[in-house]
């Protein structure tokens, strides 16, 4: 089979040891598809497509472009990013497949801590040739807040208690039913939630009833000096309330890995231009051992399905 993966940024499908799992079969790898030269040609080709997560857009109007196209193998679970009506009615099976919280937790830590002590200012500053420009503040003592409490919130709450913080859970009855199993506190309201804590960091899935829930009232309670933290959907924030919000100064700051449209490619952006921001460009689950998780997991999929096994379709 012709296997195609699409949306590869970095291109670093081809260096991971799992690639090697699809001889006979043969890859091509595909950076941005906005700007891939050869982005038609692999398309009409393609009898297997391998998706990054939600990066590509997968719908009718797509699938006209895959007139070969047999099956589409989803990195993680499948999202809305793959129209699997879509894709059934033009006869492409999908499947899915496994992920991982590590990376994801850890990247949200990580911008929480050079948030925090404003490392990226105090870095870029040392080579302007100056010192010390940056006055942070510590982890250690900080009141977080922790919203939605699955696997990737589950790990940065604990991260939260190994640096000595009080971690406090706002989600569903379940989310706050287990926070308080795990030793944790849940919060009693929301709007307690996002006015007493000195980070709040989202971690809910992007579903119809979470999709917009952050509004204006919920960032306009944080305090001046406290930090909001976004790594798993920008849509769980109404549109534009978020900017809004920093240009006000509740919250008096913001750490995002994720953005309403990606990539972005313009140094104009809004957000990048906000000095109270600080921005990556969705890295959470884009790292070595996640990716050959990912990928590996998808490209078994694919072997699976070019074998005539079809137990694993979800659309049958």
């Amino acid at each position: 089979m012709n296997v195609l993966v699409v949306d590869d940024y970095q291109r670093a499908t081809a260096t991971l040891a799992c690639a090697a799992r699809l001889a006979p079969h043969r890859l091509v790898v595909l950076g941005d598809l906005a700007r891939e030269p050869a982005a038609a040609a692999a398309l009409a080709d393609a009898e297997a497509l391998v998706l990054i997560r939600e990066r590509t857009q997968v719908d009718a109007a797509f699938l006209r472009r895959t007139p070969r196209l047999r099956v589409v193998s989803q990195t993680g679970k499948v999202a809305r990013n793959v129209d699997v009506a879509a894709c059934s009615a033009a006869g492409v099976a999908v499947v899915e497949g496994t992920g991982s919280p590590v990376a994801p937790a850890e990247l949200a830590w990580l911008l929480m801590m050079a948030a925090r002590r404003r490392f990226v200012d105090g870095v870029n500053g040392l080579y302007r040739g100056q010192w010390q420009t940056t006055l942070g503040m510590a982890m250690h003592g900080a009141r977080l807040g922790i919203l939605g409490y699955g696997r990737i919130g589950k790990r940065v709450a604990g991260y939260g208690r190994a640096f000595g913080m009080r971690v406090e859970v706002w989600g569903s009855e379940r989310a706050r039913a287990e926070a308080r199993a795990d030793g944790l506190e849940a919060a009693t309201a929301r709007d307690a939630f996002f006015a007493g804590n000195d980070i709040v960091s989202v971690h809910l899935r992007l579903v119809p009833a979470t999709e917009g829930s952050i509004g204006a009232a919920d960032l306009a309670r944080m305090q001046p000096d406290a930090l909001f933290v976004n790594t798993s959907r920008a849509e769980l924030v109404a549109p534009g309330v978020l900017e809004a919000a920093l240009r006000t100064g509740r919250p008096g700051a913001a750490a995002l890995d994720v953005f309403a449209v990606e990539p972005i490619y313009d140094p104009d952006h809004e957000l990048l231009r906000m000095p109270n921001v600080l921005c990556s460009p969705h890295l959470g689950y884009v790292e070595r051992a996640s990716y050959e998780l990912y990928l590996g997991a998808a490209f078994d999929n694919v072997l699976r399905f070019a074998a005539g096994d079809r137990s694993h379709v979800i659309n049958p």
